[in-house]
């Protein structure tokens, strides 16, 4: 229990190019895991989280990747933390990729995590992907700490940055420093808890040095001191006494008003620094120790007991059954690697333990604690632990056990958005073929997001994904890992279709061939669903049972809901899953000896087909949340080329300090295929831009026109005239 009360498992998550790898190679380097630092762009060997080729050469990191590091305080003389007075805390990291494409690996890090770091850019502040990813921390209930970085670039400020994670993600956001200087000279950090003024010398800012707060700075420091105690004391009763009878407050009475806020999920603590100048990081790992939870403190997660239809906490005890869940699955020349989190229980190599979702029997022959994408070998891990598998065959959020009587518990499965692009592969030759095949499946079993599948009247391989870039980048390792000669066709949206009013069906399955006969008469109608609660990338569809006086038996009534749910995959207009339909089950009959779950299956089909066709179906696009940015001479060509693309501007935003504009639209997918390209030639290259699925929305009558006649030969039979 000693050593799990010093542990944490945290994220570090971002909008891209934030600069969390490079914080990462800090911790690193502070933390002695490795002796020099390498830079995420600079031709050197690169960071060293980001171990795949394509990383380096891109500068951006495309899979999270995973280390474990000791942390004995900024002095070196250990920190004193809520849970105990030891030094070293040991710190399970993972480091999340920032493009929206590969969101998928921020989920399901965040879902196994006990803490999170969210990184800020100085200059920016809250930006795009800084919203998914808050969305994502809130959907998982992480406690978080905030570090504002790049402090030494042109336009950095850091009280714009925690103001800005107020105003647009709601965070009760506090700055426990204040900076010392900004831009080029930016030198350290005012510490509003010990009231010093921190520098931090040597070559790589590995000397932590404290010195009285410069007195040109002392008055701004009291206020921000006293607005931080102002915050944190709601969380501690004691402190609020003390501070209305004018007592002397302690550190240790901040640093446990603190732990509480964070915990409470209600108190964000913002931190300072620059990782790029080596500056601020200590202090941050730090508050990694002394306010994010270990496995012991954390909210229990809890697992679904399946046997008996309800949730169990999962206690972290290193003496109860083992409880396991595999949320990252990765090839390796030994087999695959499966990245695990234990809930409790211990792992030991050799151990037989049982997969709940196959029932399968699997022998844990080696297990590893990562370090980017080399391994160490290590004979058994506790409750609260991260580590690998190596050659156990499973798939992404399979639970483990060590017990097969408790093969009736699963851990809670994380969510996992829909594709909204697709495109053809298509091999040079069998030979090639056979290595694509390959590459593929394995892709498809390491990404829920990344989809692979045939195209019924063509017989061409689809893959489909979150973006351009994240099918890019799987058609680019399929050339390089497995030297398949590939050939890819053009990008094409994925959309969907709905309905626009009520209608009704009456639908009566009747056939007599000889023998036992088919009868079912389904009664009832169709409305829109319209649920603003839900994720904006997930299908609904909800099934009402208003049946009484049993006119169609209770064992029917599933048959009825399955029918209905067939009719889903292809819709009238295009052939596109039809989405937002609410269907009530409203009246019916059947035949005591001709009734039968199939015969109801039918009628319910094709009662469906027939409603949506009278509810005005409509066909939705993917629209995208596109956020760019672009020096202020450019603002009026990238307006117009968004508007071109059948853009709708929602505002623009200007640093008068950086001269930079940031531009939101909200933009169809199909309109901007191409869009990087455009954007670099209209601005010089000097505007970026990120992109990101933002909902489904009606496609204009001519564009719906286009796509129909496209795909008129997939309609489904029974949808057509």
């Amino acid at each position: 229990m000693r050593l799990m009360a010093k542990t944490r498992n945290i994220g570090i998550s971002a909008h891209i190019d934030s600069g969390k790898t490079t914080l990462t190679e800090r911790v690193l380097f502070y933390t002695r895991k490795i002796h020099k630092i390498e830079e995420v762009k600079g031709g050197g060997a690169g960071a060293t989280m980001d171990f795949m080729e394509l990383e380096r050469e891109k500068g951006i990191t495309i899979t999270s990747a995973a280390t474990t590091v000791y942390w004995g305080g900024a002095t070196g003389e250990g920190i004193t933390y809520a849970e105990g007075d030891g030094k070293d805390i040991k710190i399970n990291i993972i480091d999340t990729p920032g493009h929206v494409d590969f969101t998928v690996e921020v989920e399901r890090s965040l879902r196994v995590l006990d803490g999170a770091v969210l990184v800020l850019c100085g200059v920016a502040g809250v930006q795009s992907q800084s919203i998914t990813v808050d969305r994502q921390m809130k959907r998982y209930r992480v406690p978080r700490l905030a570090f504002i970085n790049k402090m030494d670039r042109m336009g950095a400020n850091a009280y714009k940055a925690a103001a800005s994670l107020k105003d647009k993600l709601g965070l009760n956001a506090v700055l426990m420093q204040i900076p010392i200087g900004a831009e080029d000279c930016f030198n350290g950090v005012i510490d509003l808890i010990t009231m010093k003024a921190v520098h931090f010398d040597g070559d790589n800012g590995e000397k932590v040095r404290s010195i009285i707060i410069p007195a040109k700075m002392r008055e701004a420091a009291e206020e921000y001191r006293e607005i931080m105690l102002d915050a944190i004391s709601e969380y501690d009763d004691q402190m609020t006494e003390d501070l209305l009878d004018g007592r002397p407050i302690t550190e240790e009475a901040i640093h446990r008003a603190i732990y509480k806020g964070v915990n409470s999920l209600k108190l964000v603590p913002v931190f300072i620094g620059s990782a790029f100048k080596n500056k601020g990081v200590q202090l941050l790992l730090d508050a990694v120790g002394r306010y994010l939870p270990s496995p012991l403190t954390r909210t229990k997660p809890q697992a679904n007991d399946n046997k008996n239809n309800t949730r169990i906490e999962l206690l972290p005890d290193n003496t109860l059954p083992l409880v396991a869940m595999a949320f990252k699955i990765t090839e390796d020349p030994f087999g695959q690697l499966t990245y695990t989190r234990i809930y409790q229980g211990t792992l030991t190599k050799g151990d037989t333990l049982y997969n709940t979702r196959t029932g399968k029997k699997v022998r844990v022959g080696r297990i590893v604690r990562m370090h980017a994408d080399e391994r160490d070998n290590i004979d058994s891990a506790g409750a609260g632990d991260i580590i690998a598998m190596v050659g156990v065959d499973c798939a992404s959020g399979d639970t483990f056990v060590g017990n097969d009587d408790i093969m009736h518990i699963s851990c809670e499965g994380m969510f996992v958005p829909d594709p909204v692009i697709e495109l053809s592969v298509k091999s040079k030759d069998k030979e090639h073929l056979a290595r694509m095949s390959k590459g593929l499946s394995r892709f498809v079993k390491e990404d829920p997001t990344f989809r692979v599948f045939t195209d019924e009247e063509s017989g061409e391989t689809r893959i489909a994904g979150m973006g351009e870039l994240h099918l890019e980048i799987y058609v680019e390792r399929l050339r390089r890992e497995y030297k398949a000669d590939v050939e890819v066709g053009a990008p094409q949206v994925n959309y969907r279709e709905t309905i626009t009013k009520e209608a009704k069906y009456d639908y009566t399955h009747k056939k007599q061939s000889g023998g036992a006969g088919q009868y079912a008469h389904v009664v009832g109608r169709i409305r829109p669903l319209v649920d603003e609660n839900k994720d904006r990338s997930e299908q609904i569809f909800k099934f009402n049972n208003k049946i009484k006086g049993g006119v169609i038996p209770t064992e029917f009534i599933p048959s009825c809901n399955k029918g209905f749910e067939d009719v889903m995959g292809k819709g009238p207009l295009a052939a596109f899953p039809l989405v937002d339909i609410e269907v009530f089950l409203e009246d019916g009959r059947y035949h005591e000896v001709d009734s039968s779950d199939m015969a109801f299956r039918i009628a319910a089909r094709m009662a469906l087909r027939q409603a949506v066709k009278d509810a005005s179906p409509r066909l939705l696009e993917p629209l995208m949340k596109v956020e760019v940015e672009t020096p202020d001479e450019y603002q009026g060509f990238v307006i117009g080329d968004l508007s071109s693309r059948r853009g709708m501007i929602q505002g623009s935003e200007t640093n008068e300090d950086t001269g930079l504009t940031v531009i939101l639209a909200y933009v169809p997918l199909s309109s901007m295929f191409g869009y990087s390209t455009d954007l670099r030639s209209g601005t010089a290259g000097k505007a970026t831009y990120s992109m990101e699925f933002y909902k489904y929305a009606q496609c204009p009558s001519d564009l719906e026109e286009k796509v129909k006649k496209a795909r008129a030969e997939k309609v489904a039979e029974g949808f057509r005239d």
